[in-house]
């Protein structure tokens, strides 16, 4: 297997201040292939000193710089210079995650180009927002009501999207006037330094953009550090609880993105033919690895077997490989650790009486890689843990409902609430029944997410909302100003 090789200028500095500076340690980071198992690159790994270095350079140029004193609109002509860059570089963007992430080259091709629609979007949103809004009072005199940039951001992001979802923050940070350090996953790190690399290109001031990849240890000093004034977290619901109950202990201001279980609710008049084209796909991308993958079918007792056998064969179409192939649907789990983390959840599936239906091994074509057959289970009670927990891996519970009103009780049988599905032939019917989903988006007949548009979560999948007019909301502060 030859892939394209990645090319990162400074992999052995930090981007500090403006400047690709030297670590204060010898520490390192690998990144790991998923296909082959071999050390891709090698990357420094911050240490405290280093934190204290990139917190100094964002509040330096929160507190003294130019950034958040620009007009919004010169700030958005900076942003669209990111955007032209990023979409300049979108062949290196795209091939970084999937030779990182093991994500299919045809899914990170497409999905690579929401980096500079979210730097356009949100540029073209801060140029129009009303930073400056005067009101009327009572006695005639005014306020007025200022949105001011809430102030040095840190952003943490996880390995499976690891551009986008850094953009999500970064994009809306920068249009605010905040400026960031990014903390990217250890075994993902490339996405941030080449983000970084357009950054600079682009001329934004030093100091208002800074990379320091590191471990859980240094992630944790991060979220404490006093120069922090807020934290936007992507992630695991058991890392947003620690870093929610640490910032609260100075009022730092948070949002996070976390895990879901989410439900396809197939109504008994759905179009199966239909269904399968989106339900295939999302209740599987990126192997699984996707915190608003579909991995819960709820299937009406009048037609379970109908939808379970159309499904499981549509499934065994799926074609396992190399994700640089364009003929492949899945490629690997991106690491050992979520190999053997799914291995561990199909195990407990079995033990707990689920019955398994295709997949639960490795594909016997492959001698290395973090590879996983798509695995379904059906008999699968909403109790069971393969259908509370959330698994990360392609592992999908049939589970079956008796009337409507039981399937909306087994959707919302969980502590997650992120994403959802109704597939149904009459699309009023299927938003009357997204009212009764408690998740952070629902989409009826398919599965969307629109940088455009808010993601989030109810529940324990998260607080707040990335991506549309809500996601810059969240790098405000209001200020009231009064007229005496």
């Amino acid at each position: 297997m030859s892939h394209p090789q990645i090319v990162v200028h400074s992999p052995r500095s930090f981007f500090i201040g403006g400047q690709w500076s030297k670590p204060s340690s010898e520490r390192e980071l690998s990144v790991i292939s998923p296909v082959t198992e071999e050390v891709l690159l090698k990357f420094a790994e911050a240490t405290e000193r280093d934190v204290d270095a990139a917190v100094a350079a964002a509040r330096t140029a929160f507190d003294d710089g130019p950034w958040p004193r620009m007009s919004a609109s010169e700030r958005a002509q900076m942003l669209r210079k990111v955007a032209d860059i990023l979409e300049r570089r979108l062949p290196e963007l795209s091939n970084a995650w999937t030779a990182q992430v093991g994500a299919p080259i045809s899914l990170t091709k497409y999905a690579s180009m929401q980096a500079p629609l979210l730097f356009r979007f949100y540029a073209d949103l801060v140029a129009s927002w009303p930073i400056v809004d005067e009101r009327k009072r009572d006695d005639g005199r005014i306020a007025r009501v200022v949105s001011e940039p809430v102030g040095v951001v840190a952003a943490i992001t996880p390995w499976n999207a690891p551009l986008v979802l850094l953009c999500y923050k970064v994009a809306a940070a920068l249009a605010a006037g905040c400026t960031v350090v990014s903390k990217p996953a250890p075994e993902t790190p490339v996405d941030a330094y080449l983000l970084a690399e357009c950054i600079a290109e682009a001329g934004i001031p030093s100091g208002v953009f800074n990379v320091i990849p590191a471990g859980r240890e240094v992630g944790d000093y991060l979220i404490r550090h006093p120069g922090i004034d807020k934290i936007s977290f992507t992630g695991s619901t058991a890392a947003g609880r620690h870093i929610a109950a640490v910032a609260a202990q100075r009022l730092a201001r948070t949002s996070f993105e976390l895990g879901g279980k989410s439900a396809a609710v197939v109504m008994p008049d759905a179009d199966i033919g239909a269904m399968l084209k989106s339900l295939v796909p999302y209740s599987m991308p990126i192997t699984g690895q996707v915190c608003f993958s579909l991995t819960r079918i709820l299937v009406p007792e009048s037609r379970a077997q109908e939808v379970t056998d159309a499904y499981v064969s549509a499934i065994k179409q799926v074609n396992v490989g190399d994700p640089f192939e364009t003929t492949t649907n899945m490629g690997p789990l991106t690491m050992s650790r979520q190999l053997e983390r799914v291995q561990g959840y199909i195990a407990k599936g079995k033990q707990e009486g689920a019955k398994l239906l295709t997949g639960g091994g490795r594909p016997s074509k492959f001698s290395r890689g973090y590879f996983i057959e798509p695995t379904v289970f059906t008999d699968v009670d909403s109790r069971m843990t393969i259908a509370q927990e959330e698994i990360f891996g392609p592992v999908v519970s049939i589970i079956r409902y008796k009337d409507e009103n039981d399937a909306i009780r087994i959707a919302n049988d969980t502590q997650y609430g992120l994403h959802g599905a109704i597939y149904t032939a009459d699309p009023e019917k299927g938003f009357a029944l997204a009212r009764r989903v408690r998740s952070g988006s629902v989409t009826v007949n398919g599965l969307i997410v629109d940088p455009k548009m808010p993601f989030g979560g109810f529940k324990q999948s998260g607080l707040g909302r990335e991506g549309g007019i809500e996601g810059l909301d969240l790098y405000f502060e209001t200020k009231t100003v009064y007229f005496a």
